[in-house]
């Protein structure tokens, strides 16, 4: 598109993200979700509903949070349970982000959380993406704060 202002003429560029953004739109996710879908926890099939065709988010945190997962399963005796969810998570796709320990913080007291819980849903906040979790507190405390955002 040309724009003629006078006798200067403009010329418009628009950037766009892939079309796959479009198509896959942002969701973030605890730990409650991703170790249903990679260990096949019995929730495993209500988690690949909730995020099927998404793309994924997590804090960072969420890597020490499936190993320290992992590792109970190994120390009970799930030691087979605990390396191939380990090995289905190296295969996904998840992006991950940094959270800012004063924003979470101040989230984890308003809402009575525990830090952990509280970078999630930071996170969902800050993307204005839904935040699925089997936590019912998290979840509670999401609803409220999710609806408070313009």
């Amino acid at each position: 598109m040309t724009l003629t202002l006078g006798s200067d003429p403009r010329t418009l560029f628009v950037a766009e993200p892939p079309a796959q953004y479009l198509i896959r739109p942002p969701i973030v996710i605890d730990c409650s979700v991703l170790a249903g879908l990679v260990f096949e926890e019995s929730w495993q099939l209500q988690a690949i509903e909730k995020i099927h065709g998404r793309t994924l988010n997590a804090p960072y945190l969420l890597q020490a949070e499936i190993a320290s997962v992992a590792l109970k399963k190994y120390k009970k005796g799930a030691q087979d349970i605990a390396e191939k969810g380990l090995a289905h998570y190296a295969k996904l796709s998840v992006d991950l982000h940094p959270v800012y320990p004063a924003d979470s913080f101040a989230l984890a007291l308003r809402y009575n959380l525990s830090a952990y819980d509280a970078s999630y849903l930071w996170l969902a906040a800050v993307l204005k993406a839904p935040l699925a979790t089997f936590d019912e507190k998290l979840a509670a405390a999401a609803q409220v704060h999710m609806a408070g955002l313009s």
